[in-house]
This record gives C-alpha cells, structure tokens and sequence, in this order.
C-alpha cells in the first residue's frame, strides 16, 4: 500500500439555496444508475423544476445535447440563486438515518491514486460506455455531481470517526430533510484547520474500498489523465464511511432479461440436469426467504417474471467445473453471479451483457415488475459478504459486475463539487 494513503481535501460546497426550491427533499435524487422505478426519472424531473437528476441524467437524445443540457442548467441555477457555493472549503459530515440504522461519513475531495498503489481498491469491472459517458458528462459541466461511496476501516480509536461523530452529536446541521424513502439526512461543515489536520493524519495509514460508483472512479482517473499538468481533476468528490463504526448493508443486484420468457428460461436452465427446480410459493419476501436458505448450501437463483417464483440451486458440478474460469480465487469462483454469468447467461442462455439483452436493477420488487412487463425473466440473487468482497479487493481480484450494491447510498444534489470553485 501506498505510505501516503487516503488524502481528504476540503473544497467550497455547491448547494442548493433552501428558499429558491420546494423542499431539499425534492431536488435530490439516487444515484444516477440507481433510479428504479419504470418511471423514476419522470418521477424525479417532476418532483421540482431544479431537481438534480436533470443534471446527472439529462434527457436529450443526443449525448452531446445531454451533456451542454446539464451545463446549461448548471450555470443557470447558479445565476439564479438556485445553488450558492459556501463561503469557505470544508469537508462535511453527512448522516443517513433510516429507522435503526445510522450511517455516517465525511464527504470531500478525494486525491486520486494510480491503481498499482493500492490505496484505493475497486471490486468491480467496468464498461467502457458508461465511463465515456460520465467523463463527457463531467467535462461538459466542470463539476463532480455526485460522490462516490467509499468504505475503511478504521478502527476503535479512529481520529477521524470520532471527529464525525462529535460534529454530528453536539452542532446544528447545514441542512436536515427526509427523502421520501424515509431516510433522514443531515449535514454539517468541518472547517476548523485542527480537526482537518487531524482527520488528514489518522487517513492517510488507510486504504479504502469502492462501495459504490466503480464507473465514476474509473471516470474520475480518466479525466486526471487528460490533464497537462496538477489540476483540480486531481481530486474526486466521494463520501468516506468508517465501516468499523458503520458497517455498511450489502444488497444484491438482480438482473432482468426482457427478451428471454421465464418458461424458456427455465426449461434450458433445467436441461440435462444443470440445475434443479423447485416451485416456491410466494409472495416475494417468502420466496426471497427460501432462496438465502438455498445459498446456504451451495449456488441458487430465483427466476420469476410470470407471477410464479421457480428456485434454481445444486448445479451441475462438471458443469460449474467447465463454465467457471480457472484463473480465479476459490471464492471468487463459488459467487453467485460468476456463475450466474459464466454457467447461466454465457452457456446455458446464451445471453449478451449487453443493456437490450440485460438490465440491471438494484431493488427486487422493481425487478419483478420490470420483468412482468416486459414478458421477460427477472433473475433474483443473494447478496454476497462483504468480507469476500473485501479480501477479494485486497488480493487485486474483481468480482463480476453489478456483483454487490452497498448502502445505504449518498442522497445525490446535497452537496455538489464545482472545479470552477478551485
């Protein structure tokens, strides 16, 4: 690992000005490849004029028409006073409060690392369109909309965590607002130079892991790339969670198959004894049920999409044995989605990666329901551990893509990073 370590800087938040919109509740949005609904992004654009999805997912046709789109706006909203940039650098503590769970972590701007330095540990592959769709998104608008979910560990005596913690124990938040999922943010800004130094000292001995927005760090370093020299693009707006103290949840996403009916697929998924089926009674959270028994012992999936639920688990050994690639870890060869992908998707259906042949949905019931409505198959997955995640990660291995989804996310359209600021 690299003996400089994670480098948090402070930079001059953009935010939205409370008095020019309905609420900050609807001005943000998740992720932007994390918008579920049928209709989320309708949904999201109707929520306020000033919503933050339509700068992270403008919707012209043309891509470079998105992109001047999201600029656009941009620079608009700033001369309207819609957002205002804080007066000072900070780095800010951030708080998600969802029932029981807290989450906690401190958004800033990240000094990116080349990846042979370890400090930063990806556990996913990426594809080369989302990427170059980002980065011409980023370039066109001069700004990182949205941070990426990082995790470390940082143990008992982190200087860091008990920093946030202090902040979010003892001061007036930024902002408070509820999403209308029922997670409460808060927001405070760290701008005394002591805490700063101390937060910078205790990071730096710490490597960290992507949690979520593998396809914007990989944006992020591309961007540094094209750089002449020492920029602001040296840097990348992330949240930054002390999973010792916050241990994130670790969710599956499911894949939906709209051009391959659920008879179909179970029928070829059934030949010669590749998989057994079993019929599960729903509704879905009993069939979810009995499908994390089914990977207690061994690779499962729930196909579904026609208002029956068929589990399919005990797959052929030779079969897996064939299918799987040998040059791989032992653990990365049992995940269910390398052998979702490598036995089920490439052999057995024959199904192209690629976004007509195969969505990816984070949230179970949309995924039914997407696949419902397309007269497709909707393949649901247990989550994976995030401990094999992370030693995975550490031993330079990647999972298989939209493997894992860590959560809870970042609220996109609280805090946003201008390079023009710096």
């Amino acid at each position: 690992m690299s003996t400089y370590g994670l480098r948090l800087a402070p930079f001059r938040g953009l935010r939205y000005v409370p008095e020019r919109v309905g609420s900050l509740a609807a001005v943000t949005s998740p992720p932007y490849d994390v918008v579920v609904r049928p209709d989320g992004q309708r949904h999201l654009e109707t929520a306020d004029p000033h919503n933050v999805v339509r700068l992270i997912l403008p919707n012209e046709e043309d891509p470079a028409a998105r992109h001047r789109q999201a600029a656009w706006a941009l620079f608009q909203w700033q001369e309207e006073g819609v957002l205002a940039a804080d007066r000072e650098p900070a780095l800010y503590v951030y708080e998600q409060r969802d029932g029981d769970l807290v989450q906690r972590g401190l958004i800033g701007a990240l000094r990116l690392t080349r990846p042979e330095e370890r400090v930063v540990l990806p556990h996913e592959d990426v594809m080369p369109g989302p990427v170059a769709d980002r980065a011409s998104l980023m370039r066109a608008t001069g700004a990182n909309l949205d941070p990426l979910l990082l995790t470390y560990e940082g143990g008992a005596a982190g200087a860091a965590a008990e920093i946030v913690d202090r902040t979010a124990d003892h001061r007036e938040p930024l902002l408070t607002t509820t999403t209308e999922d029922g997670i409460r943010h808060r927001l405070w800004a760290l701008t005394d130079p002591a805490e700063i130094a101390a937060v910078d000292a205790d990071l730096a001995s710490h490597q960290a892991l992507i949690a979520d927005g593998h396809h914007r760090w990989a944006t992020y370093l591309r961007l540094q790339e094209e750089q002449d020299g020492p920029s602001p693009w040296d840097y990348g707006l992330v949240l930054l969670v002390d999973s010792a103290r916050y241990p994130l949840r670790v969710r599956a996403i499911h894949r939906v198959l709209p051009r391959l009916p659920v008879e179909e697929a179970v029928r070829a998924a059934t030949a010669h004894g590749t998989f057994r089926v079993q019929d599960i009674p729903g509704p879905l959270d009993h069939a979810l049920q009995a499908l994390e028994t089914a990977t207690s012992s061994g690779n499962a999936f729930l196909l579904t999409g026609d208002g029956r639920f068929r589990l399919l688990s005990r797959p052929d050994p030779r079969r897996l044995d064939e299918s799987v690639p040998h040059d791989r870890p032992e653990a990365w060869r049992r995940l269910d989605a390398a052998v979702l992908h490598s036995l089920l998707l490439d052999r057995v259906w024959q199904v192209p990666d690629t976004p007509e042949y195969i969505q990816y949905i984070h949230d179970a019931r949309a995924a039914v329901t997407q696949a419902e409505q397309l007269g497709g198959t909707a393949v649901l997955i247990h989550p994976v551990r995030e401990s094999v995640v992370r030693e995975l990660a550490q031993q330079g291995v990647t999972m298989p893509r939209k493997s894992t989804s860590f959560g809870p996310k970042p609220a996109t359209g609280l805090v946003l990073r201008s390079l023009d600021l710096e």
